[in-house]
């Protein structure tokens, strides 16, 4: 698009809504990057944000309350918004109940308060794991179909994406983008902050928990930080394109199996056994393993449990950019990039001429 444009980012400050910033920015266009405490903008790469040729506005307010909590003149700026790109949310597991609620739904409502005054075409940026837990392919265009969100983020994003198709319904233009697990870089498997998936990895590798629920057929499905920031900036730049659409940001899926051999390459790593849920019980973990079974492999077992596998039919009709592919070596790369920092512990490394069973190489 060669005309240049105005849009709101909410949650400019996060893991995703900082590198969308920086897309847009970087494409010329003016950004309104509205964030609550934390005024800086960090990108993955750990650099401070530098935006340029467009322009970059920080608006300082609070999704939790009505108008964002802006004041009358600010609101006047974001009102001529030519787009609202929706990334804010609380994505930590294990939060109180209200905390979500706050946050992910009225913050989301309120977001669509101000996008229905204006008529602003709205980017909103949801999960995958919308899915519920469940078996079976997930379509783009399924949202309730009576599934049992399998936490209670999970319930809020449902909630909040239930909203956004409502407004839709009201003649909001509309365009939803649904990441699975967020990690690291494509390339290089580099990660600004150790969230999502990562503290799981740091218990099982360490050995901490060494029995974890869960089905080797069930899977697993990370991408890219880059990856669905790239798509969200693509939905927001060609909206005509996007209006109407649910993009799955996905793709680099792996089984648990998958999962256990890939870990099983690093001589430093422990390997977790999986066993039937109808198996496990947690008061057969010992007094040592049960502390970090209930403070953190709790809190993502369901995605040891789930067999679903995201479809991805729009995103590829939509989407000019390449899909992910490579489950290992994508995990080969964000293992390597934790044992380089030290999450990991030290950077005990494979041989490095050792041919991958995939047929790939280091």
């Amino acid at each position: 698009m060669a005309e240049t444009m105005t849009v709101l980012v909410t949650g400019a400050s996060g893991f995703v809504g900082a590198e969308v910033t920086a897309r847009l920015t970087a494409a010329g266009h003016t950004v309104l990057a509205l964030v609550h405490r934390n005024g800086d903008l960090v990108r993955n790469n750990g650099r401070r944000l530098t935006p340029g040729p467009g322009d970059l506005t920080r608006i300082t307010g609070d999704i939790n309350r009505p108008g964002l909590g802006l004041t009358h003149d600010v609101r006047h700026v974001v009102a001529a918004a030519d787009r609202i790109v929706h990334c804010a949310a609380v994505t930590d597991f294990g939060l109180p109940e209200e905390r979500y609620e706050s946050i992910n739904v009225a913050g989301t409502r309120h977001v669509l308060d101000l996008a229905l005054a204006c008529r602003t075409p709205l980017v909103h940026v949801s999960t995958a794991y919308v899915c519920g837990e469940r078996d079976g392919r997930a379509r783009e265009d399924e949202l309730d179909v009576g599934q049992s969100p399998g936490n209670d983020y999970e319930k809020s994003k449902l909630t909040a994406e239930t909203l956004v198709r409502k407004a839709a319904s009201e003649r909001l233009p509309v365009a939803v983008v649904r990441p699975s697990i967020v990690t690291g870089a494509a390339r290089t498997g580099r990660v600004r902050e150790f969230k999502t998936i990562y503290p799981v990895l740091k218990v099982l590798t360490k050995g901490l928990v060494r029995t974890v629920p869960g089905h080797y057929d069930a899977a697993l499905d990370l991408v890219p930080v880059d990856r669905v920031a790239d798509l969200v900036t693509e939905a927001a730049l060609r909206f005509e394109a996007a209006e109407g659409l649910t993009l799955h940001a996905v793709g680099h899926e792996l089984t648990l199996r998958e999962f256990s051999d890939v870990l099983a390459e690093y001589p430093s790593f422990q390997v977790p056994r999986f066993v039937p849920p109808s198996a496990f019980s947690v008061s057969a973990l010992s007094d040592r393993e049960r502390p970090y079974y209930d403070r953190v492999i709790s809190l993502y077992d369901t995605y040891f449990r789930r067999r679903i596998h995201f479809d991805d039919t729009q995103v590829a009709a939509f989407s000019e950019g390449p899909a992910p592919t490579g489950g290992r070596p994508y995990l080969r790369r964000l293992l390597d990039h934790c044992l380089r920092t030290g999450y990991l512990g030290g950077a005990a490394r494979r041989e490095p001429d050792a041919t991958r069973t995939d047929g790939s190489t280091p």
